[in-house]
């Protein structure tokens, strides 16, 4: 039996959000057959089946129609990021798509939601994230531990604020970077907060 395997597809992060185009959407499908089922994620990503020896020529063709294609499962998810209703310039879509070429994809003990959103209207509910990074004007706030599953959904705390551009990418790959290493097991990264402490974070990563 040929043995198949789960891909990521999202489209780039872009003024509008996260947004499909039927271009996009019609090379999926005759990658994988007009009877395939495909999943739509919370994180705003398609999980597609493909045979696992045709990975790299699939993701050669989604990468040629501009779609992102990452693993699956126990990984860093695509940014989850705001329209940048406040004008590409000024919400910072330039380094919004930095950040998420910087993480997408990295392997991690649970799924992990980054969320950034150009101002403080945070239409990305980046505070529901497990981290969050939110532009204001000129700086940037890290905030971690959000979780928006169950009864007990949680906002994210306030790690750091006032941060140039040039340390918010190398401070997000440090929190990634201490959760792999530190986690318990498949531990999610709000319990992870919690167990640390914001306290221990900020000595960590600062």
């Amino acid at each position: 039996m040929e043995e198949k395997i789960m891909i990521a597809v999202s489209p780039p992060v872009q003024v509008g959000g996260s947004l499909f185009t039927a271009e996009q959407l019609l090379e999926i499908s005759k990658l994988i057959g007009p009877d395939q089922k495909i999943e739509m994620t919370p994180f705003k990503q398609l999980y597609v089946e493909i045979p696992a020896p045709i990975q790299a020529e699939v993701t050669e063709r989604l990468k040629l129609v501009g779609l992102e294609v990452n693993p699956s499962g126990f990984a860093t998810k695509s940014l989850i990021a705001c329209n940048f209703c406040r004008g590409p310039e000024e919400a910072g879509l330039d380094f919004a798509q930095r950040l998420n070429q910087a993480i997408s994809g990295i392997l991690t003990p649970t799924p992990l939601k980054i969320g950034y959103a150009g101002c403080a209207l945070g239409t990305s509910e980046p505070l529901i994230k497990d981290i969050a990074v939110v532009k204001m004007k000129n700086r940037f706030d890290i905030y971690v531990g959000g979780d928006s599953k169950g009864i007990k959904a949680t906002f994210a705390q306030l790690l750091l604020s006032g941060l140039s551009e040039e340390e918010v990418i190398p401070l997000v790959l440090k929190l990634i970077d201490y959760y792999k290493a530190e986690a318990k097991g498949k531990e999610k990264f709000g319990k992870f907060v919690k167990r640390i402490t914001i306290e221990q974070l900020k000595l960590r990563v600062s």
